[in-house]
């Protein structure tokens, strides 16, 4: 459910470019139709961190609106337990 990334990709955002530190994958799916929302903690040059949402369909990460349900969100919930960084910059105190 839940994986963390082994090596720093880097990564363009608005702020700069940016390399991940800690990834967190749900796996979803509505209907027939198999994706994941991604989340991801990233880090610039300078030391700032950033949290990207994203998803994925047929291995390509896209930008966009990510839609998470109730029990999706439970889920997400539970595996910040395993990424400790995320849960800091999301919730500002762990899970």
């Amino acid at each position: 459910m839940a994986t963390r990334t082994s090596r720093p990709k880097t990564t363009t955002t608005p702020w700069g470019a940016a390399h991940a530190v800690e990834q967190l994958t749900l796996q979803q799916r509505a209907g027939e139709k198999r994706f994941a929302s991604l989340v991801q903690l990233l880090e610039t040059d300078k030391g700032e961190r950033l949290v990207r949402f994203a998803y994925t369909t047929d291995g390509a990460t896209r930008r966009g609106p990510v839609t998470l349900r109730q029990r999706d969100l439970e889920r997400l919930r539970a595996a910040l337990a395993e990424h400790p960084g995320l849960a800091e910059a999301i919730l500002g105190g762990g899970a």
